[in-house]
């Protein structure tokens, strides 16, 4: 028997286009065979720059996205969730474990994700259903160029020593999903950041991350400005 497909082309950051297709999942949901349910939350963006430089417009619409978006759409599945049993897999960020200078309203909206899930989880327990938080670091994706940076990393990644394929992260979700975890960061060098992130206090940290996110903004200012001098 051939397995069925099902796209429902969505603007999550629109209350009433994200109800709608709420409806339609739960139409869906209604009429398949018995089985838990696996919902992913992974849709999301980011914005790289200094705040004052950066369209408010755009950083109101990410909050709506990283963070409004996955509460809403969780809570219209939830009684889905609880009926069948099933788990909420949230995708976050190693940028959830400190301030993000230069990426400010994105790392606030991964922590929110972050904890959100945690908290989630812990609300669930007692019950069939339950959540996870992902933590990916640098992901080879059209992030980096959706993010606004001015010459996008080869591959789509950030860092040739960092940097994880897609595939690579779905499969260690996968394995943290099927031992019941409610955290993962992937890969040991996210793990070493994350866990240097958390301990070191707030505002040092940030004055680290952002003197980090700085150099990389003159290095992306300088290849971009080479690839146009070598025109």
């Amino acid at each position: 028997m051939g397995e069925t497909s099902v796209h429902l082309p969505t603007d999550l950051t629109d209350a009433h286009s994200l109800s709608k297709a709420a409806e339609q999942l739960d139409s869906i949901v209604s009429s398949a065979p018995a089985g838990e349910l696996v919902l992913i939350n992974n849709s999301g963006f980011g914005d790289y720059g200094q705040i004052a430089d950066l369209d408010v417009s755009k950083q109101l619409k990410m909050i709506d996205l990283n963070i409004r978006s996955i509460v809403d759409l969780t809570g219209r599945l939830m009684p889905a969730l609880l009926a069948r049993g099933g788990v909420v897999v949230n995708i976050a960020s190693t940028a959830a474990f400190q301030p993000t200078p230069y990426m400010s309203t994105y790392g606030a909206t991964k922590a929110f994700v972050l904890n959100w899930s945690l908290a989630l989880n812990e609300d669930l327990r007692g019950t069939s259903a339950r959540a996870m938080a992902v933590c990916p670091g640098p992901t080879q994706s059209n992030f980096f160029q959706a993010a606004g940076f001015e010459s996008p990393p080869m591959k789509g990644g950030l860092n040739g020593s960092l940097d994880m394929t897609s595939e690579q992260v779905a499969d260690l979700t996968l394995h943290a999903l099927a031992k019941g975890k409610s955290l993962i960061v992937t890969g040991w060098k996210n793990k070493l950041i994350a866990f240097v992130g958390s301990k070191t206090p707030k505002v040092l940290a940030t004055r680290i991350g952002g003197a980090i996110l700085r150099k990389l903004r003159l290095e992306q200012y300088s290849a971009s400005h080479a690839v146009e001098g070598g025109k």
